[in-house]
């Protein structure tokens, strides 16, 4: 593992500290788990195993690097045996059902994960008898979103066209009844996170445009685009991450920017600069840049309904938390498609260029002055 090198301030929140992350076989949550490593923490992961093969958690070997526990969020005891017996310091819960299409046909397995598993969470967070900060991980499809040329705030309406998108909402509505009836004047402080589109090395899930990109060029294929015309807040993984870290650092220690606790015990979202709101047909060609290769519109007019138009506004997390994106869309589809390069090339270096590109963002955050890169 790479030589701790991560700003003063997230080595100062999590070194030595114990956190539990659900959902840490997943694309995301091997990243968090990989930076918290990193960071010197003690993961304590509960999550079902690998959704996809192959997989960054295995690609990062992360079985062995973490405490690794298989479970279920739709288990209450299961969830609160295991807070309770990792007694964390931290909770981040990014266990989800996370895709869209697999949530028309699969709509009650998808809100038993995301509304109850997010209450099963919530619910054994309140038998833990210690300071802990929580962040609660959504997604930016829980607004109403009305397809217009507007970038939605953490006080806009809830909603979802789709099973996933409403399950979203619905958690997000969970949380916030959570929070005032149980956890208002608790040692446990609890906190939302919507991102946007995340992309980066070792996402292989179905029915994502990166993946699908990734796997029609290993194999010199065409790559299948089926909203080419969609639009999204595209993000490299580590943004959103460094948005959680940093909610979940200053969760516990509001005067790390100046503020009361009740003003970050809250909602938050976490995307990119409105430059970085691209087509999908846009990302694709740059992708097409670093990998080359050949794309066709797969669009069916008689495909389950995709939102086309969806922007977030982070002025909220500007303001209060003092963060903001670090690395431009070219940079985030340059380092994505340098991750899957090189590890189609040999699987072994997964591990040392994951290090490798979180300790150059961090980097890239410092020299923008970004509040959690300082020292």
């Amino acid at each position: 593992m790479a030589e701790v090198t991560s700003s003063a301030r997230f080595a100062n929140a999590f070194k030595n500290k114990t956190v539990w992350l659900s959902g840490h076989t997943g694309f995301k949550g091997a990243w968090l788990s990989r930076w918290l490593l990193n960071l010197g923490a003690r993961v304590h992961g509960f999550s079902l195993p690998p959704p996809t093969q192959p997989s960054v958690f295995e690609q990062l070997r992360l079985e062995k690097q973490v405490q690794h526990e298989i479970g279920d969020v739709r288990d209450l005891n299961a969830v609160r045996n295991s807070i309770l017996c990792a007694q964390p310091d931290f909770v981040f819960h990014l266990a989800a059902q996370a895709l869209v299409r697999y949530s028309y046909e699969h709509p009650l397995e998808t809100y038993a994960t995301n509304v109850m598993g997010t209450a099963q969470v919530l619910e054994a967070l309140r038998s833990l008898e210690k300071p802990c900060g929580a962040v609660i991980v959504t997604t930016d499809k829980c607004y109403e979103n009305h397809g217009t040329d507007y970038a939605y705030r953490e006080e806009d309406p809830l909603g979802g066209h789709d099973p996933y998108s409403s399950s979203k909402g619905a958690a997000e509505i969970v949380i916030a009844a959570y929070r005032r009836s149980f956890f208002g004047k608790s040692h446990v402080r609890i906190a939302s996170a919507r991102a946007g589109n995340v992309i980066g090395g070792g996402d292989w899930a179905p029915n994502r445009i990166v993946p699908d990109c990734i796997r029609a060029l290993q194999r010199g294929g065409t790559v299948p685009v089926r909203n080419p015309d969609a639009t999204r807040p595209w993000q490299f993984v580590l943004e959103p991450l460094s948005g959680y870290l940093w909610l979940a650092a200053v969760l516990v220690r509001p005067k790390l920017v100046n503020a009361r606790a009740d003003m970050i015990a809250g909602a938050f979202n976490f995307g990119p600069d409105k430059k970085g709101n691209r087509t999908v047909v846009e990302l694709v060609r740059q992708v097409l840049e670093h990998w080359p290769g050949r794309w066709e519109d797969k669009g069916d007019p008689k495909a389950v309904h995709e939102a086309e138009l969806l922007m977030l506004s982070t002025a909220k997390a500007k303001k209060f938390l003092r963060w903001r994106p670090t690395w431009d869309f070219p940079t985030a589809i340059a380092n994505t498609v340098e991750w899957y390069r090189a590890v189609n090339e040999n699987a072994a270096v997964a591990g040392k260029l994951t290090d490798a590109q979180i300790t150059e963002y961090e980097n890239s955050a410092r020299v923008a002055n970004i509040a959690w890169a300082g020292h």
